[in-house]
């Protein structure tokens, strides 16, 4: 599965029905063996911006794509020195409501999986278990030459040692991919190191725009959502096919979807419900009228 540099979307025809009720996921989430698939509008209420909302950081950045960054090393150097910025946001951010409260649902054993979209660890760092990074996390690197798996903290220590004097400005915010804005003659001034083993290049362990998600993790969410009585979708606009075919598989499967998020989504046409609220007001509203 390659996630396409599918940026935008537009919809086509009348809007669907759109709610802010959660009467009707409270009777689907309440009979059980849901899966969630959850997006960059889950961590918003963390300070990381989404891609495609009012703020989105789309309106004003675009996320390196895979072949931008094997191809050439001014694009790695760009990415590294700005990354290396926004990673001090990602790894400072905390847990929301909303992914505290998707804890607690899996807590009532109403949840048969988790995948999200996200490279932020926040489900993680909310105590949710075995969840599935459909994208990767950006809290490890990995050496294309040598395939070695480190710590993005060993690396930035790293990092820091090799540009003592590189002393750009964090920005109020990151984009969901870790990546801040900073001017070109800043990047310049950038030294990336190479893999601590072989001196080979190092990439954040995501899947970048135009690279290929793993297919053993593909597998492992499909069997998800085909275990599933339900899907619930939790701020993500589906913009990207890569999240988008496990709603249209869902939906073929006859497994009712509920999308919860701001605003419409690639995907409202194969949903049940369509509800229009912040995921953090939402999610823990639904937890308190499942308990």
């Amino acid at each position: 599965m390659r996630v396409r540099p599918t940026l935008t979307w537009t919809a086509t025809g009348d809007p669907l029905p759109r709610t802010t009720s959660l009467d009707a996921v409270v009777d689907v989430v309440g009979k059980g063996r849901v899966a969630i698939l959850s997006g960059a509008g889950l961590s918003t209420e963390s300070g990381i911006p989404d891609y495609r909302g009012a703020a989105g950081s789309l309106r004003k950045h675009i996320p390196m794509t895979y072949g931008e960054f094997t191809g050439s090393a001014h694009a790695r150097q760009r990415y590294w020195a700005r990354s290396h910025i926004g990673w001090r946001t990602i790894a400072a951010a905390a847990p929301n409501a909303g992914h505290h409260a998707v804890t607690a649902l899996h807590g009532t054993g109403l949840i048969s999986g988790v995948i999200t979209q996200n490279v932020d660890g926040l489900h993680q760092a909310a105590g949710t278990p075995g969840v599935i990074d459909l994208h990767g996390n950006l809290d490890r690197v990995i050496c294309l030459n040598c395939q070695a798996s480190t710590p993005r903290v060993e690396l930035d220590e790293r990092m820091r040692d090799a540009n003592p004097d590189f002393h750009a400005i964090a920005p109020d915010t990151v984009n969901p991919d870790g990546d801040v804005y900073l001017p070109e003659e800043e990047t310049l001034k950038f030294t990336v190191v190479g893999c601590a083993t072989c001196d080979g290049v190092l990439k954040p362990d995501v899947v970048f725009f135009g690279e290929n998600v793993p297919p053993g993790r593909v597998r492992q969410c499909n069997d998800v959502v085909d275990d599933a009585a339900a899907m619930l979708v939790l701020g993500s606009s589906l913009t990207v096919m890569s999240g988008l075919r496990f709603v249209r598989r869902a939906a073929t499967n006859g497994t009712p979807v509920v999308i919860i998020t701001l605003g419409p989504t690639r995907g409202d046409a194969h949903a049940t419900v369509r509800v229009d609220r912040p995921l953090g007001e939402a999610l823990t509203e639904l937890v308190g009228r499942l308990n």
